[in-house]
């Protein structure tokens, strides 16, 4: 891991460095996308994407008690006003426990909003307004989960994605609005139809295939008690082996709403005009992986024992990578790609054996 030291006064380089380094210890798919954007929105995407993630740090923390949740959580909004409250967030934030690399961003909070305060004042508004009201639903459900995240409903939980999830959606497509010429106002407001699903679809795939993982290592479990008491089941019952099937059954409601808010995330995408390359392509890989993943997660149960979880191939992922970024100037190439990964593991193999080749 790259080690920024802390100074007092830190320059533009250093708090470049430094959110750039961070960035793919955090979120690997994400690195991959963000490097497509040019400029001034690139910068202010990963800004407003390392910011969430600091939140979500916050959020998600074991050790502290709700009350320090909630006033980090309160320390953390003040920041977008007072560089003051964000050259003091270092210290407020050195008990929380966690990954290594999610703990070294929240850390080092002050270069973030370093990077934030250099953005153009449209792009602060943007990532303050989305930022607000996803940490004000972190706090809602905080305050009514005191022992742990235990979604209660299907509409719960759709509240839920939308506070965590949604929100981006909305952040991206006022970005969007902001700095890309291709994109006019008819454009954008056709893209606010479909972009909280565009962010909601990536984050229920990433729920299913963590549902053990969460239950056991962040004490949250997000597949609604009313779904699982429909089959005979119950939060307290998620992971047990003797209920698999039961479990199994319940889940298939949020699979069914990860394959329509998929399905609207690409509607989403190719309602991006194809003269705006560099966001189509901060698009397709996040898109496809979670495509590849939830075809994965419909035919498995690994996600309902106790340590699994599910994940595309990295034959697959390296297949996805190379070949994505080739359709993005044809909508007709990436819904062929998307009707292929929904079906079967997508592999490009050599020339001599193109079996994909007919999609680009």
């Amino acid at each position: 891991m790259v080690q920024i030291a802390l100074k007092p006064t830190v320059d533009q380089r250093q708090v470049e460095r430094f959110c750039q380094d961070i960035l793919p210890q955090v979120s690997r798919t994400f690195a991959l996308s963000i490097r497509f954007l040019p400029g001034n929105l690139g910068r202010a995407v990963l800004c407003g994407y390392l910011l969430a993630r600091i939140a979500d740090t916050l959020e998600d923390d074991l050790v502290a008690t709700i009350e320090t949740k909630l006033e980090l959580l309160d320390h953390f909004l003040a920041c977008f006003e007072d560089p003051t409250c964000a050259n003091a967030f270092p210290a407020a934030v050195s008990k929380l426990e966690g990954e290594k690399a999610h703990l070294y961003l929240v850390e080092n909070t002050d270069l973030v909003f370093a990077l934030y305060r250099s953005l153009p004042p449209q792009s602060q508004q943007t990532l303050q307004h989305w930022l607000t009201e996803m940490v004000q639903g972190m706090q809602k459900f905080i305050k009514l989960h005191t022992q742990g995240i235990r979604i209660q409903t299907l509409d719960e939980y759709k509240e839920y994605c939308y506070y965590v999830a949604g929100t981006v959606g909305h952040l991206l497509s006022d970005l969007w609005y902001e700095h890309s010429p291709s994109v006019d106002f008819q454009t954008y407001h056709i893209l606010r139809q479909t972009c909280a699903a565009f962010g909601e679809g990536l984050q229920t795939v990433n729920i299913l295939k963590d549902i053990a993982w969460d239950a056991e290592h962040e004490n949250s479990i997000y597949v609604p008690q009313s779904c699982l008491q429909a089959h005979g089941s119950s939060h307290s019952t998620l992971l047990h082996p003797d209920y698999l099937s039961q479990n199994h059954a319940a889940i298939k409601s949020l699979v069914e709403l990860a394959w329509s808010d998929l399905d609207k995330a690409a509607e989403y995408l190719i309602s991006v005009p194809r003269a705006a390359i560099p966001i189509r392509l901060f698009c397709i890989l996040p898109l496809v992986f979670a495509y590849a993943t939830l075809r994965d997660i419909t035919a498995s149960t690994a996600m309902l024992h106790s340590g699994g979880n599910v994940k595309i191939s990295r034959a697959e992922v390296k297949s996805l990578i190379m070949v994505s970024p080739l359709t993005v100037v044809s909508n007709f190439a990436i819904g062929r790609l998307i009707a292929q990964v929904r079906q079967q593991p997508f592999l490009w193999r050599s020339k001599a054996n193109p079996i994909n080749e007919e999609i680009i």
